[in-house]
């Protein structure tokens, strides 16, 4: 069978169906505690003959560049997603980066199905479906992808696919619910089953992790559905990889109230209105749950302003981790130098950075801030239902799950199945 070569990386052909989770959100304490608790006995028992690894996820830690990392294999330095948002230089205008015209490098998924793979991909919300499913052929006989959010409207044209609330046995879910995220994985079972494709991945939502912090009953149980579905892939036959884009932390103090910096507030009072601007990657059309808050923003200075001034300034603020300029910021965190601002700014592990405090909603938040984007949420767990050869000594990314699942699964393993 063919070796398939992508962004300067070697994929064998897979000996048996590859799914690939995205659990968004998904801190390593989550499964641990989940698992300890008695809640995922399908995962402990995957654990135990499989592998249980630790990798780093792309910083800024948010949704977008972290799925895109995953199905190119590569960071945003090469696919060029680098946040849910950013200030598009060609219009000077804040715009979301989930048009495929923003991508860089090519996923996976075309150059597999050119060679003959069948594709499959799930994706909670419509918003990465497009930058997921580009390149890619549909129709009767082409790829399937589809989000939960909008499965009722899926078509073969747009979709590769039609019927899929019949074929899941779901109702569309509320895109503020752990039901979006069940779907993805009711979805990918029933698609496993059905049409056994030859590499799917499945991207789920944070919503439950904004929400709830590990080992509470409402995360527990949230996993133990996932489990569920885990279980019943295993089943079928299918190499599993399990990864996150990003962990989740708590962002608030003892009282619940929200850690926040408003930056352009601060940055405003210091040096006059209009000398600089500050983006918040993290803002996507989905901000109930976050408030458009998270701990990595990039700052764009005007002419005339003094960068070292500002550096040192933001980097003296409580709550802050780093204050980086362009260069090194990009260098540190493999990011695009054009879609960045002239300066990074990363918070501390309970602390968000928000722009001016009359700019985020927080009305909408029903528990105490929890959210991510920095250095503190890199840590995501790298889960195998196969024992792994040749990572002794790696460094692993998120961005590898495909990698372990067509290059070190061990074939011994694999043949036990």
């Amino acid at each position: 069978m063919p070796t398939i070569q992508i962004n300067g990386r070697s994929y064998r052909w897979p000996s048996a169906p590859v799914v690939v989770a995205c659990v968004d959100g998904c801190e390593p304490a989550y499964v641990e505690r989940a698992v300890a608790a008695g809640a995922m006995p399908f995962m402990a028992h995957m654990l135990a003959r499989g592998a249980d690894l630790r990798a780093r996820c792309v910083v800024p830690s948010f949704t977008n560049p972290n799925n895109l990392s995953i199905v190119t294999g590569r960071p945003p330095a090469v696919h060029g997603i680098a946040g849910n948002f950013f200030l598009d230089p060609e219009s000077g205008e804040e715009v979301m980066m989930n048009d495929p015209k923003f991508l860089r490098a090519p996923t996976l998924f075309p150059a597999f199905q050119r060679a003959g793979a069948a594709i499959a991909i799930v994706t909670a919300k419509d918003k990465l479906r497009r930058l997921l499913g580009h390149g890619l052929t549909f129709g009767a006989d082409g790829a399937v992808c589809f989000s939960s959010e909008k499965a009722d409207q899926t078509s073969l044209v747009e979709n590769g696919i039609e019927g899929v609330l019949a074929l899941v046995g779901l109702p569309v879910p509320d895109v503020y619910s752990a039901g979006l995220s069940e779907f993805v994985f009711a979805a990918g079972t029933a698609l496993l089953a059905r049409r056994r494709p030859d590499l799917m991945f499945l991207s789920t939502t944070d919503y439950v992790q904004h929400k709830h912090a590990p080992g509470t009953a409402e995360a527990n149980a949230f996993y133990g559905m996932i489990d569920g579905y885990l279980a019943r892939l295993d089943g079928l036959g299918a190499v599993l990889v399990l990864t996150a884009d990003h962990g989740m932390n708590a962002k608030h103090g003892v009282d619940g109230r929200p850690n926040v910096i408003y930056l352009q507030d601060r940055l405003d009072a210091w040096l006059g209105a209009g000398r600089l601007r500050v983006i918040c990657p993290i803002t996507d059309p989905y901000v109930v749950h976050h408030g458009a808050l998270g701990s990595f923003v990039t700052v764009y200075l005007r002419d005339g302003v003094d960068q070292g001034d500002v550096l040192s300034r933001v980097g003296a603020l409580d709550g802050v981790e780093d204050a980086l300029p362009r260069a090194a910021a990009c260098a540190r965190f493999e990011l695009p130098e054009d879609r960045v601002g002239d300066l990074v700014v990363v918070a501390r592990r309970d602390w968000v950075i928000g722009t001016s405090a009359d700019r985020h909603d927080l009305s909408g938040l029903e528990a105490p801030l929890r959210s991510h984007g920095g250095v503190s949420e890199q840590t995501v767990p790298l889960l195998v239902n196969r024992s792994v050869i040749g990572l002794a000594g790696r460094e692993l990314r998120n961005f590898d799950a495909f990698d372990i699942a067509l290059n070190h699964v061990s074939a011994a393993s694999a043949a036990a199945e």
